[in-house]
């Protein structure tokens, strides 16, 4: 059982609740998305704060959907590596913007919160999920064969 966490909510008015109770909800009423997708996108967001903290010397601040991608796939390849695209396909994410839908459905019960800037678009043109997920495990040999970058390349 994962803890609970404090969210601020009009109806729940920053009382403690479980995280998982609010994800089951959420899958209710939305099942393209497996629960483990929510409880990953948790982690990778914490995992991108803690980078952009770093980088602004301790400063937190509202995570970019562009930033928040980005460090969704460190995450993926930090926590998962080459079964990255795999599991994340299980959990029915396929494309980044389903992690745009993750997100506001997530934003929609009050579980994460958006600025008047951020929306829908900040997903649609992030990133191929085999040049993501994939081609920084393909062996040197193909990548230079099929005449394609190492790294991944956003959109």
């Amino acid at each position: 059982m994962r803890p609970p966490v404090s969210v601020s909510r009009p109806n729940l008015k920053m009382q403690e609740v479980n995280f998982e109770e609010v994800v089951a909800q959420i899958v209710a009423k939305d099942a393209r998305y497996h629960q483990d997708a929510y409880f990953f996108l948790r982690e990778a967001l914490d995992f991108t704060q803690k980078i952009i903290s770093k980088e602004h010397r301790g400063t937190t601040r509202h995570v970019t959907g562009q930033e928040l991608l980005d460090g969704l796939r460190q995450y993926a390849l930090q926590e998962f590596g080459p079964m990255s695209k795999t599991l994340l396909e299980e959990w029915g994410v396929r494309h980044s913007r389903d992690f745009g839908n993750i997100v506001f459905n997530m934003v929609e019960i009050g579980l994460l919160a958006k600025t008047d800037q951020d929306s829908h678009d900040d997903f649609q043109n992030g990133y191929d999920f085999t040049d993501a997920f994939c081609k920084p495990y393909w062996p040197a040999a193909k990548l230079k064969a099929l005449n394609v970058p190492a790294k991944p390349q956003a959109k």
